[in-house]
């Protein structure tokens, strides 16, 4: 059974950091894309930061770019967002998912295409 769970959300003030870690588990998921998606109240999900099986390439959405960074840890099974100068409106659930279509040096900034999720963890930054 493929299991995806999250773990480091919570909250913080403005300008501070969270570390987010979601570990897989039931199936080989180093071989594939993974990446995080967001969803705020009232608001569809969307794409947050993706990265390559291997770890070597990585890719951000606009609003998080030189503040979020993604890494992988294919020992453990566990990708990383570590999440600095946090700002209000990155208050959102956030999932952790993986693409099984993008392996080698591919991967997606589409939710559609993810196929595994995790259950959200709650981030909320305050103002």
């Amino acid at each position: 059974q493929v299991q995806m769970v999250e773990s480091g959300g919570g909250l913080v003030q403005a300008v501070g950091s969270l570390s987010l870690a979601c570990a897989a588990s039931g199936r080989t998921f180093s071989n594939y894309a993974m990446g995080w998606l967001r969803q705020a109240r009232g608001k569809e999900r969307e794409f947050v930061a993706a990265i390559t099986w291997s770890g070597g390439s990585t890719y951000y959405a606009d609003s998080v770019k030189r503040r979020f960074t993604i890494r992988r840890d294919n020992a453990k099974s566990t990708v990383y967002l570590q999440m600095n100068s946090l700002k209000p409106e990155d208050t959102a659930v956030y999932y952790c998912a993986v693409g099984i279509r993008f392996s080698g040096a591919t991967m997606t900034s589409r939710d559609v295409e993810y196929d595994y999720w995790g259950q959200g963890t709650q981030v909320t930054v305050s103002s």
